[in-house]
């Protein structure tokens, strides 16, 4: 097992963000210092408020929820509550959490907690408002970042919100931009070539469901709401969860495979928020991403059914069989 990495979350709670969510705080691999929320999927308001609801479930209530950035850099601000519901949690009205709030000052958490641990990781699953903000305040502090990985952008898969953009990237491509641009450290782009591959099926969810009730519970309340979107919109059945993608190759790097290339992301007009990898060198630039292209779809589904739900094997891998998830002997 990997050592323990210390890890800030930037994140926009958000269905597959909360998912994400659970799958962190269950990797011992990985130790989170603090939560920061941004504008994207709901506000940043809301976020916080899905972030301290995941805690809960964990019974984590002890790492520090910070609000973000309400507004992206430039353009105007568009959620995604049309995917992810009212209350980002697929309008589950799940309980509130009153024994402790966030606070605010999410970038300033960040570079508070960059100054006094250098080499803390990222997770940036949302919009990138806060990093790019943090960054425009003193880039230095990012030099030693261990790692930086996201989910969002492109390679050669569609968009989600637009024929060549993905949310994250389109809700605030200023920030994106910048964040390529400056960023010290190379960027481990997770997007839609290889989160696409990740979707949560009725049978995945109903082995949740007799693994682990509480949380089962939990995953289907919040994912019934995204199982219509992806259906209605995509014909999917089931829907993709984005984000946990990203915290697993974090923690089990050999998910993932990909190439090096220097990217950048485009900032208006009909290409707004478009991820543009130069993958012969056109540009002759220096590699500044690890483009993430291939996924070991097994691995990730093994990795969060142990991790999130406690499924054990020989239960698991016959399961995973049945579904085609893993191949039969």
């Amino acid at each position: 097992m990997n050592a323990t990495r210390n890890v800030i979350i930037d994140c926009d709670p958000g269905i597959d963000d909360s998912l994400a969510l659970l799958l962190a705080l269950k990797s011992p691999d990985l130790n989170v210092v603090g939560i920061t929320t941004v504008c994207g999927n709901v506000p940043p308001e809301i976020g916080a408020q899905n972030a301290l609801k995941v805690l809960a479930l964990a019974d984590r209530l002890d790492i520090p929820v910070y609000v973000g950035a309400n507004r992206p850099l430039r353009v105007p601000y568009t959620s995604a509550q049309d995917t992810h519901g009212d209350d980002g949690l697929g309008n589950s009205e799940w309980p509130a959490v009153t024994k402790v709030g966030p606070a605010k000052g999410a970038v300033n958490f960040i570079v508070e907690t960059l100054t006094a641990e250098p080499q803390t990781s990222i997770l940036a699953l949302g919009p990138l408002t806060n990093i790019a903000e943090a960054l425009n305040r003193d880039v230095s502090l990012f030099e030693q970042v261990d790692q930086f990985t996201l989910m969002g952008g492109s390679y050669k898969s569609h968009g989600n919100c637009s024929p060549v953009a993905e949310y994250n990237f389109w809700c605030d491509p200023d920030a994106a931009a910048q964040v390529f641009a400056k960023l010290p450290v190379p960027i481990q782009m997770v997007g839609l070539d290889v989160t696409r591959e990740i979707v949560l099926t009725p049978s995945l969810l109903a082995y949740m469901q007799d693994v682990n009730p509480e949380l089962g519970a939990f995953i289907k309340k919040i994912t019934q709401f995204y199982f219509d979107f992806h259906w209605q919109q995509e014909r999917v059945i089931g829907c993709v969860i984005n984000d946990p993608l990203a915290v697993a190759v974090m923690s089990q790097p050999d998910l993932l495979s990909g190439f090096g290339a220097y990217t950048t992301v485009v900032t208006d007009g009909v290409a707004r928020g478009q991820s543009i990898v130069d993958d012969h060198q056109f540009w002759q630039r220096p590699a500044n991403t690890q483009v993430m292209t291939t996924v070991d779809v097994a691995g990730f589904w093994q990795l969060f059914l142990k991790r999130v739900l406690g499924a054990t094997d020989p239960d698991l891998t016959r399961v995973l069989r049945q579904l085609k998830v893993l191949p039969c002997d």
